[in-house]
């Protein structure tokens, strides 16, 4: 599995994180203006030593492949009406959790005033070529995953914690005035004895928006946990108000049981980018997924340049702690 990062907590809180300088990796293509939320496997998990990431568009969730983890070659749509992709694997089998949505037309309808509805659901694969039918892990079960915009269940991460799997999820749904669109509200987590279903949501959040905290004051984002050799860390994007405008930046949190989390430092904020990152990244960073891999760690993000509908774009890039890999760039601490 992925969540488990070979470090202790100062490797990460005192890494030289640096932007890389050919970022973005991935661009949009097509008719998709977005490029979201990626999900990546390293050469040393994978059946054929390559590097895979999955993540979404407008249309669903897309395959990409490489040999290094920098360039990369889109292989496909794994599904549609898909959003939000995690993807591990265990004992050889691959397993891609995300949120479901409804149908394009539904969706359609949801965006000029109806009902969001989304859940979390799951496909297999032996060969991250041939998918299972959908399973459904997590449905409207709670309190907190229903409001006024609809229901939303959504950026699944698994984990394993002892002898359970345990998958951290985000809920509801809050109103971006600026974006034009909505953000997930509250996170929370699902805990089963296996892997492709059981999953028992927790009764309340474990992160809720707090108007005292400048980097969590609209809404919740989504979250990563990873368990280091001292600790447990999250990565959340947290969504804020600053000014008249929305903004997201990552933030880096610390527990002792991956449930209770204390702010450490802001890990990644588009705020302080300065000269061509501000092109791409210049109001929000979104989901990241962080990876340990032949003696450097990579954080893959997403990126949006602005709020606006219209002229809002979205791309996914990389930052990496390895002076081999990158001696060149801005380091953000």
């Amino acid at each position: 599995m992925k969540d488990y990062i070979n470090a202790n907590f100062n490797d990460i809180f005192n890494g030289n994180f640096v932007l890389y300088e050919g970022n973005p990796i991935v661009k949009h293509f097509g008719v998709n203006i977005v490029l979201a939320d990626p999900s990546v496997l390293t050469p040393d998990k994978t059946h054929d030593g390559l590097w895979h990431m999955f993540c979404h568009s407008l249309l669903g969730i897309y395959h990409f492949e490489s040999k290094d983890g920098i360039d990369w070659t889109r292989k496909g749509r794994v599904t549609p009406r898909a959003m939000r992709p995690d993807i591990s694997v265990v004992d050889g089998k691959y397993y891609l959790y995300y949120e479901g949505t409804e149908s394009i037309l539904k969706k359609a309808i949801s965006l000029v005033g109806g009902k969001w509805l989304s859940k979390i659901y799951l496909i297999t694969s032996t060969d991250l070529e041939h998918w299972s039918k959908p399973t459904l892990i997590i449905d409207s079960t709670k309190p907190y995953m229903t409001d006024k915009q609809g229901t939303s269940i959504s950026n699944p991460f698994l984990t394993k914690f002892e002898d359970k799997y345990r998958l951290y999820f985000s809920a509801g749904l809050t109103y971006i005035k600026d974006c034009g669109f909505s953000e997930p509200t509250h996170i929370a987590y699902a805990e089963s004895n296996r892997l492709d279903g059981g999953f028992v949501p927790i009764n309340t959040p474990i992160i809720s928006p707090d108007k005292n905290n400048e980097y969590l004051n609209l809404c919740s984002g989504c979250i990563k946990v990873y368990r280091l050799n001292d600790c447990y860390i999250a990565l959340q994007n947290g969504i804020y108000q600053k000014g008249n405008k929305s903004h997201s930046s990552i933030m880096l949190l610390r527990s002792d049981d991956g449930i209770n989390f204390e702010f450490s430092r802001v890990f990644l904020d588009p705020c302080v980018t300065s000269g061509k990152y501000k092109n791409w990244m210049k109001q929000y960073v979104y989901a990241c997924n962080l990876v340990d891999y032949d003696g450097g760690f990579r954080l893959y993000f997403n990126a949006r340049n602005c709020a606006d509908n219209l002229r809002g774009r979205e791309h996914i890039g990389v930052m990496i702690a390895n002076k081999n890999i990158c001696s060149t760039g801005n380091a953000l601490h």
